[in-house]
């Protein structure tokens, strides 16, 4: 009797060891989650969804053999404290890591530029606070408003980067404004070859953000 016992609890000690290793495998097999948390710029406003941000980053990290999943977190319209309003609900999907692209529309209303930083800032503390690693994507305010309030505006970002010690792309739009050949009719949001611009000038850096330690 003694023996069978000894025996079973040998086998069930085994059984364990390949149930953790099983754990342990799957764990390191799951793919990088990474929200993008934007708004129309990112969500893909007038593009099929295979040409949105998020689908040709995956697309392309994919292809450098990344096991990745972009999840698109754009809202088309959304200000900073749209994005403020849900971030809770965005990071129901277990994101690991994000990309925060909001203030574009707070530009465009010349919405309060201290109110958009509060804003960001319990965005980007949020994730933080989650264990998530964050990068944020810059934006500049349109030119009309006036240098005063694109001074103001643009130290939005490096302020915020500078703050968590967390990387950033200064302008999201970088090498597509402006360019008629880039955008779409309204002269605000990329076409399809201006998001695969954005994207090959994201990629090395979202990669970059994937395999950071820690």
């Amino acid at each position: 009797m003694q023996r069978i016992v000894n025996v079973s609890k040998a086998v069930l000690a085994a059984l364990c060891l390949l149930l953790g290793q099983s754990l342990v495998s799957e764990a390191r097999a799951a793919p990088a989650r990474v929200l993008v948390l934007g708004d129309s710029l990112t969500a893909g406003f007038g593009l099929p969804v295979t040409e949105s941000l998020p689908s040709q980053l995956e697309a392309v990290l994919k292809g450098q053999g990344l096991d990745v999943v972009i999840l698109n977190g754009g809202v088309s319209g959304d200000t900073t404290a749209g994005g403020l309003s849900r971030v809770d609900w965005a990071l129901a999907d277990n994101p690991g890591f994000a990309l925060v692209a909001l203030g574009a529309n707070d530009a465009l209303r010349g919405l309060d530029t201290e109110k958009a930083f509060q804003n960001l800032d319990a965005i980007i503390g949020k994730l933080r606070a989650k264990g998530i690693k964050v990068m944020i994507l810059g934006m500049l305010a349109p030119p009309n408003l006036g240098r005063d309030y694109g001074e103001r505006f643009a130290a939005i970002f490096p302020k915020l980067a500078e703050k968590y010690g967390v990387p950033l792309y200064p302008f999201l739009l970088d090498g597509v404004a402006l360019d008629p050949n880039l955008n779409q009719r309204d002269g605000i949001h990329p076409n399809a070859e201006g998001v695969r611009i954005i994207v090959g000038r994201l990629a090395p850096l979202v990669r970059q953000l994937l395999e950071s330690p820690g």
